[in-house]
């Protein structure tokens, strides 16, 4: 299997395809997995949550639009860590981070197409249904990104118009079924205690439901007029995104009381649909959540294999064929999926979406130290708005590794795990790298020492 010869070519995605791509990660983990995880931690208020996380989004995409805008590259989030760092084992460390954040994104979403389309059928015990239909999607998800770009480019504007039409038209028939009126704020339940800490912690993971703009960031190579597209992709995707979470957020809380959106935390948008629509409402919704969960994992899945790609190319990850048929780019799609499916099998979209917070806020703190402390002049960035970037990430990673701590200890324990597994086995990896001199001699930061 040898994925087709323009998977990776300059210019094969226009800037509606960026946007589409973007939009489809985004939509397809933000609003149908992780609102019901966010309104468990941030309570009534959960669609502030979201107006609040696109805030911090906002922030953040400045450092990779600047950046990109002057250096697009397939790597994206790797060639900006190398351009700051060099070939280091931060580089290589913090782009694993990316990457891992990415896989565990594309387990959550899988998931979450598992628990929707179960709610089409009268099943009680999803045990082992959900992993199942989630390791069929990411086997899917596989094949059709074996057709390459354009194929992929095709699908994406096409889900995308649909699922954003049809999210959009959810919020308003349940907006209306509702009363207007209610939506001014979500029913509170008798059983959910919310702290400011709690709160700040929702956030974050909100935040994660907006990171799907670094997808455009790592495919900035294969986009028109990178310099300009890349920075406007982004920022219309979070636009976007922002609108149509906004909207069903208020829907959600106008239909279901907290506690109900909680009960139904892995579903919440058909379980939304009931009161007004009925089963019908409840099959339209399922409907859409798999064209935009299936879509958000093809442009996922899409996005990791290239930056995989460009990781390996840059000598900061090993690559070994164990026998495997076809090139580079196959070996690491197939690798992308059966981490994927890995995660998809034994984690619950809780935990799924915890670690994928940590990593993710990890990250991006190391990306706006870099781009702050060793590129701002090259590409014109304004430090406060980097030194900002850093302070929010900050302060939404500690609620959210507090709220853990109390709640989920163990979920924390395998963070840590990973991260001290990928910093040692990169240090190991780039040691023997030097020893056998393969160039990665003089780092960035050595430069400016």
């Amino acid at each position: 299997m040898e994925m087709n010869k323009d998977s990776y070519k300059a210019g094969s995605l226009s800037l509606s395809g960026a946007v589409a791509m973007g939009t489809g990660v985004m939509i397809g983990a933000g609003i149908f997995a992780l609102t019901g995880q966010i309104a468990e931690l941030a309570g009534p208020s959960f669609p502030i949550a979201f107006l609040v996380a696109a805030f911090i989004s906002g922030f953040s995409a400045y450092s990779y639009v600047k950046v990109s805008n002057k250096y697009p590259s397939s790597g994206g989030i790797a060639m900006i860590l190398k351009k700051a760092y060099g070939p280091s084992v931060i580089t290589g460390a913090a782009s694993l981070l990316m990457v891992f954040s990415m896989i565990i994104n594309e387990s959550l979403v899988a998931r979450t197409f598992a628990s929707y389309s179960l709610q089409l059928f009268d099943v009680k015990n999803t045990a082992l249904l959900v992993p199942a239909l989630a390791l069929g999607l990411i086997f899917l998800a596989f094949l059709v990104n074996i057709a390459g770009n354009k194929f992929i480019g095709g699908i994406s504007k096409l889900t995308a118009i649909l699922k954003i039409g049809g999210i959009l038209v959810f919020a308003f028939i349940i907006l209306w079924g509702s009363g207007l009126s209610s939506a001014s704020g979500v029913q509170a339940g008798g059983d959910t205690t919310v702290t400011p800490m709690s709160f700040i912690a929702g956030m974050a993971l909100a935040i994660l439901a907006f990171k799907g703009f670094t997808t455009i960031t790592n495919s900035g190579g294969e986009i028109t007029n990178p310099k300009k597209n890349v920075g406007r992709a982004i920022i219309i995707s979070l636009a976007i995104c922002l609108i149509v979470y906004l909207a069903v957020a208020l829907a959600v809380g106008s239909a279901l009381d907290i506690d109900a959106i909680i009960a139904a935390k892995d579903f919440s948008l058909a379980e939304a649909a009931r009161p007004t629509l009925g089963q019908t409402g409840v099959i339209f919704t399922v409907i859409i959540a798999i064209i935009a969960t299936s879509s958000g994992l093809l442009a996922s899945v899409f996005a990791v294999s290239r930056m995989l790609t460009m990781l390996t190319k840059m000598k900061l990850i090993p690559h070994r064929h164990f026998g495997l048929p076809g090139g580079l780019q196959t070996h690491l799609l197939i690798y992308t999926v059966v981490m994927a499916g890995l995660l998809a099998a034994f984690f619950d979209l809780t935990r799924i979406a915890s670690l994928g917070a940590i990593f993710y806020l990890l990250m991006d703190i190391v990306i706006h130290w870099g781009v702050f402390k060793y590129l701002r002049d090259d590409v014109g960035a304004r430090p406060t708005i980097l030194i900002l970037a850093i302070i929010f990430d900050a302060i939404a990673l500690t609620a959210f590794i507090i709220m853990k701590a109390m709640n989920d200890p163990l979920i924390l324990g395998i963070a840590a795990v990973g991260l001290v597994g990928i910093y040692v086995l990169e240090s190991y990896y780039l040691k023997k790298m030097r020893e056998v001199g393969i160039g990665l001699e003089t780092t960035h930061m050595d430069s400016h020492s």
